[in-house]
């Protein structure tokens, strides 16, 4: 079959003639690029590579800004992802979530050890506090549509290969496959990565390899009189009997729960796992390379400890395409790799960089051993512990407490590990 290309710069594609709802916030326009090439006659054109909630939202950023944007995606809207599906109330209100999505709002999860003993955490939760738990190919679809009303255009189809340019200015090329021809290919000025941990455009870039967790998550329907147990329940198990480094997890949703677990250890015959899911441990070496971004699980934006990344990921996505949209004037002038890290880079590691290296210390400390994670089991059960947690957790932002209730926790954490390491010692032969 011939190859279908896009060879010029000028819109290849129709383009909504009629002025789109924007959801994403407006930015005010500097004139700081003045010096930046001209690209009169059209629009800056950008293409995003993945249509989760990092794909989406840079996409939903990008259009809103004036730039020409395409959003490649190579899965059906229902394919379902393992992916537990939490998200912290603070998403629901920035990146205007419908609360009709929602499938459970959660206000107490239930901790499991190592030796079975049981923690309910959510003590300090306010009333108009809770956990979303919502299906991914829900939420995804919901992100996907509305990023085509802001303007951009929905490709669906598999990326292949992402050809690099020849000089500062020319484009990069997207070659892709669909369902009707397998040539397809499409030139852009600016590419942005959003095609998970394995991401092809990270290859290209050669934007270095880093140690991915696997998780891997089964949905069990059960009866209306079970599902009523985890109204408003989600259950997290600790423990070398459930992984050797991370946590399974158990977590409602409409009819069914979705019940996973992860490990961070090296799997050489992952094909032969049903349904595993990559997950970043750290943010690959090089996240940005001429005018291609990564971002959400392509760029490695994944918590340790909680292994949470759906809001880092739509988070990173709209900094990202607001960031393409400011560097440009609103696509009317060429950008950047200077531009991407100044605008992007520079204010997501001012933003994060602390949360993400706090969150690994924890891993580090909790989860190397069955006797720590009788210690951390322990440390929730302290309300001061929850209430700093769930501020972190919920708002996504390092909660701050006083200084002599930090000073007690340090010395109650101390005494934690100290007690449990005594009691591991004991514990081995009991837990069978």
């Amino acid at each position: 079959m011939a190859a279908k290309i896009h060879q010029t710069y000028l819109p290849s594609f129709s383009v909504p003639t009629s002025k789109p709802k924007r959801h994403s916030r407006l930015l005010t326009i500097s004139a700081s690029n003045t010096n930046r090439p001209s690209i009169a006659g059209r629009k800056l054109r950008a293409a995003v590579i993945g249509g989760g909630p990092a794909g989406s939202s840079a996409a939903e950023a990008l259009a809103s800004g004036g730039v020409e944007t395409f959003l490649f995606e190579r899965n059906p809207p229902s394919t379902p992802k393992p992916c537990g599906g939490a998200i912290p109330l603070c998403m629901l209100e920035e990146f205007n979530i419908p609360h009709h999505l929602i499938d459970r709002h959660v206000t107490q999860m239930r901790i499991f050890s190592p030796s079975n003993i049981a923690v309910d955490f959510g003590k300090t939760l306010k009333p108009n506090e809770f956990i979303a738990m919502l299906r991914r190919e829900i939420l995804d679809s919901f992100l996907r549509s509305r990023a085509q009303s802001a303007g951009a255009t929905l490709v669906s189809g598999l990326v292949t290969s992402l050809d690099l340019p020849t000089t500062q200015t020319s484009p990069y090329t997207i070659n892709y496959t669909t369902k009707s021809s397998s040539r397809n290919s499409l030139a852009v000025d600016v590419v942005i990565g959003a095609d998970g941990a394995n991401s092809r455009v990270a290859k290209s870039i050669d934007a270095g390899d880093y140690t991915c967790a696997i998780a891997f998550q089964e949905r069990i329907k059960l009866s209306d009189e079970k599902m009523a147990y985890y109204e408003n329940l989600a259950e997290m198990y600790i423990g070398d009997d459930v992984s050797p480094d991370f946590y399974a997890w158990v977590f409602p949703k409409c009819d069914h729960v979705a019940v996973g677990t992860g490990t961070v250890r090296s799997k050489h015959d992952i094909k032969l796992y049903q349904r595993a899911h990559p997950i970043p441990e750290h943010p690959r070496p090089v996240r940005v390379r001429g005018r291609v971004a990564l971002v959400g699980d392509a760029a490695g934006y994944v918590t340790k400890c909680s292994g949470e990344g759906i809001y880092f990921a739509a988070k990173s996505g709209r900094m990202c395409g607001n960031a393409v949209v400011k560097a440009s004037e609103g696509g009317e002038r060429m950008i950047n790799e200077c531009d991407l890290r100044r605008e992007y880079l520079k204010e997501w590691d001012a933003k994060y960089v602390n949360t993400f290296r706090f969150l690994d210390l924890l891993q580090r400390v909790f989860y190397g051993s069955n006797a720590s994670r009788e210690a951390l089991v322990e440390l929730c059960g302290n309300e001061y512990v929850q209430r700093m947690t769930f501020d972190s957790y919920l708002y996504k932002k390092l909660a701050r407490g006083s200084a002599c209730d930090d000073a007690k926790l340090f010395m109650n954490t101390i005494g934690s590990l100290v007690r449990c390491n005594d009691v591991g010692t004991h514990m081995k032969g009991l837990i069978l």
